[in-house]
C-alpha cells in the first residue's frame, strides 16, 4: 500500500521543471506594461509575445513530438530542459523586442514538446495503476506557476525590472537540469505507433471538433488577460504593483477551477461540464466589462474569472482523451500533443483578436471578444455531444 502512495522523485523534477515553464510562459502578462516602455514598441505588439510564443508551440509541439518519439527520454528531456534554458537566457538579456521574442520563441519549442513527451514518462516512472496521479502531479507545476510564480514574478518585475523574472526562471532550470540528469532514470516507454497512424487522427472529425472546442473555449480568456495588467491600471485605476498582486488572485483561482473542474467532470460527464462552465465563463466575461470601472469589484471578478477560465482544462483534456481511445485509439499520444498545441492555439487567437481592439483604442471591450469565442465554441461543442454519447 505505502509502495502505491509513494511516487518516484523523478515525477517531482518534471513537476518543478514545469512549474518553470508556467512562469516563463504567462510572465509577460504581468510586466507588459514595463517590456513595451523599456523597449519602446506599443502595447499591442508587446502583447504579441504571448500570441506568438503560444503560436510557435502549437505549431511546433505536434512536429517535434513527432520527431522525437524514437529517442530514449531521459536525453531528449535534457535536451528540451536545455533548450529552455538558453531561451531563457536570450530573454534576460534581451536589449531589442526582437532579441526577446526570438528567446521566446526558442523557449516555446522546448515547452510543447516537454509536457508531450514529459507525461509519457511521469505514468512510466509511476507504473501500473499509478499513471494518473504522476500526470497531475506533473502537472501541478504549471498550475502552480499561476498561482505563485506568475504574481511574484511580476512583482518583481515591475519593481526591479521585467528582466529579472526571467532571470529568476533561468535559474530554476538550471537546477531541474542537473537534478533531472542525477535523478531521473532511463524509462523504458512503449514506442509510438508509425508517424502515418499517428497522423491519421488529423483526418478524424471528431478529433478536429474537440480541437475546435478547446482552442476557442481556452483561448476566450486570454482576449482580456493577455491585457489584464493594462486593465487593471489604465481602466481600474491600480498601480502596477497593486496589480501585480491581484494576479495573486487570479492565480489561486486558477488552482481552485482546476480541482473543481476536474471533479465536476468526472461527476458530471465532461460534456455537460463544458457546457455548463462555457456558460458561466461568458457570463462573468460580460460582467467583467462593467466590473473593471470599479476597483474592488474588478478583484472579486478576478477572483470567479480564473475558477470558470482553469476549470475548463480538466473537461477539455478528459474529452480528447475520451474521444481518442473511441476514435483514433493508436494515435492517443499523438493527440495529446494535438491538445496541447490547441491550447496554445487558442491562447494565439486570443491575444491575436484582443490586440486588434487594443490597437483600435477599445482595450475596454477585450472581454467582449471572449464572449463571442465562447459562443462559437458551442457549435463544435454540440457536434461532439450528439455524436460521441458513449464517449462522455
Amino acid at each position: 500500500m505505502a509502495d502505491k502512495m509513494r511516487l518516484h522523485p523523478g515525477i517531482y523534477l518534471l513537476s518543478l521543471t514545469a512549474f518553470a515553464i508556467g512562469v516563463a510562459e504567462f510572465i509577460v502578462v504581468g510586466v507588459l506594461n514595463s517590456i513595451a516602455s523599456d523597449l519602446n514598441v506599443p502595447l499591442e505588439k508587446a502583447g504579441s509575445l504571448v500570441g506568438l510564443y503560444a503560436l510557435a508551440l502549437a505549431l511546433g509541439t505536434p512536429v517535434v513530438t513527432l520527431l522525437l518519439a524514437r529517442f530514449n527520454k531521459k536525453p531528449v528531456l535534457l535536451a528540451l530542459i536545455a533548450i529552455f534554458s538558453l531561451g531563457n537566457l536570450i530573454s534576460a538579456t534581451a536589449s531589442t523586442f526582437d532579441m526577446l521574442l526570438a528567446g521566446r520563441l526558442l523557449t516555446a519549442v522546448a515547452h510543447g514538446s516537454f509536457f508531450a513527451i514529459g507525461a509519457t514518462v511521469a505514468a512510466a516512472l509511476a507504473g501500473k495503476g499509478n499513471e494518473s496521479r504522476a500526470i497531475a502531479l506533473m502537472f501541478a507545476g504549471l498550475t502552480l506557476a499561476m498561482v505563485i510564480g506568475v504574481p511574484l514574478g511580476s512583482f518583481i518585475g515591475n519593481l526591479a525590472g521585467w528582466q529579472w523574472p526571467f532571470v529568476a526562471v533561468l535559474v530554476v532550470a538550471i537546477i531541474s537540469l542537473v537534478a533531472t540528469a542525477i535523478m531521473l532514470p532511463r524509462p523504458e516507454v512503449t514506442p509510438s505507433a508509425d508517424v502515418k497512424t499517428q497522423l491519421s487522427a488529423l483526418k478524424n472529425p471528431h478529433i478536429l471538433a474537440m480541437m475546435g472546442v478547446t482552442i476557442l473555449g481556452f483561448g476566450a480568456t486570454f482576449t482580456a488577460f493577455t491585457y489584464v495588467t493594462p486593465i487593471m491600471v489604465q481602466i481600474s485605476g491600480f498601480t502596477e504593483q497593486t496589480a501585480s498582486i491581484l494576479l495573486l488572485i487570479f492565480g489561486a483561482a486558477t488552482f481552485i477551477g482546476n480541482l473543481g473542474g476536474g471533479n465536476a467532470s468526472a461527476r458530471f460527464g465532461w460534456n455537460k461540464t463544458l457546457l455548463g462552465n462555457f456558460s458561466a465563463l461568458a457570463l462573468i466575461l460580460a460582467f467583467l466589462l462593467v466590473a473593471m470601472y470599479q476597483p474592488w469589484l474588478m478583484a472579486t471578478t478576478l477572483f470567479a474569472w480564473g475558477i470558470l477560465a482553469f476549470a475548463l482544462s480538466p473537461a477539455l483534456q478528459t474529452g480528447m482523451l475520451s474521444i481518442a481511445q473511441a476514435h483514433t485509439p493508436k494515435a492517443v499520444d499523438f493527440t495529446s500533443a494535438l491538445n496541447i498545441a490547441a491550447f496554445n492555439l487558442g491562447i494565439a487567437l486570443g491575444e491575436t483578436a484582443g490586440g486588434r481592439l487594443v490597437s483600435a483604442g477599445e482595450l475596454a471591450y477585450t472581454p467582449a471578444a471572449g464572449i463571442v469565442m465562447v459562443i462559437l465554441a458551442l457549435a463544435p461543442l454540440s457536434y461532439l455531444t450528439f455524436t460521441n454519447r458513449r464517449t462522455a
